[in-house]
């Protein structure tokens, strides 16, 4: 059993780590990005996502790739600077950006699906872990040439390479749970590639 006090040490760690990567990743870069560069709000084009693919129908490949670097950044940084504080608290700072990112309370909670998010956060807590899924999504999009696809293919893929790359429970817990929100936010995409609606990769929705 802990000792009570040193949680009342360790506690406001964990909470100052959540909330700041919280607020971190909660910047929409990709709506911040394209309305710098005059393209209006993009919750307006395309499917409404504010996320790097939402951003590549607009047909400026660069703003896609600035917006999927930042967005991935956003996470690697909360990671690499919560773990100054211990593995627990990057565990933890990993969560908070990616459900920043998810449910930012700059737009009402109405974020992003989260993919490049948790790939930065994946990467920074493992780089072999972060290579397989990047890896997975890699494989499944030029095969398949479908974003989605390729997204719920690689969130998969993170717990098990977890598992077998580090055998560490918690890690394999938060990724976990980490895949089952990005699926949820997927929601939409897998009742279209259910259908076989759901559109390729460069192409206009």
């Amino acid at each position: 059993m802990p000792d009570p006090i040193s949680w009342s040490h360790v506690a406001p760690y964990y909470l100052i780590a959540f909330f700041c990567s919280y607020l971190l990743g909660a910047v929409p870069f990709g709506l911040v990005i394209t309305r710098l560069f005059g393209l209006g709000d993009i919750r307006q084009i395309g499917s409404g996502n504010i996320g790097a693919t939402n951003v590549l129908r607009t047909g400026r490949k660069g703003l896609a790739l600035a917006t999927l670097i930042c967005d991935s950044g956003k996470g690697a940084a909360a990671v690499l600077i919560a773990s100054y504080w211990g593995p627990d608290t990057a565990l933890i700072a990993a969560l908070g950006s990616v459900l920043g990112h998810l449910f930012p309370i700059w737009l009402k909670f109405k974020g992003g699906k989260g993919v490049a998010t948790t790939l930065g956060v994946v990467l920074a807590l493992s780089w072999q872990v972060g290579i397989v899924a990047c890896l997975a999504w890699l494989v499944t999009a030029l095969t398949l040439r479908i974003s989605s696809l390729s997204a719920l293919m690689a969130m998969l893929a993170t717990p098990i390479a977890v598992w077998f790359l580090h055998a560490d429970l918690q890690m394999v817990e938060l990724t976990a749970v980490l895949a089952v929100l990005v699926w949820i936010r997927h929601h939409e995409n897998i009742r279209r590639l259910l259908k076989g609606q759901e559109p390729k990769i460069g192409k206009k929705k």
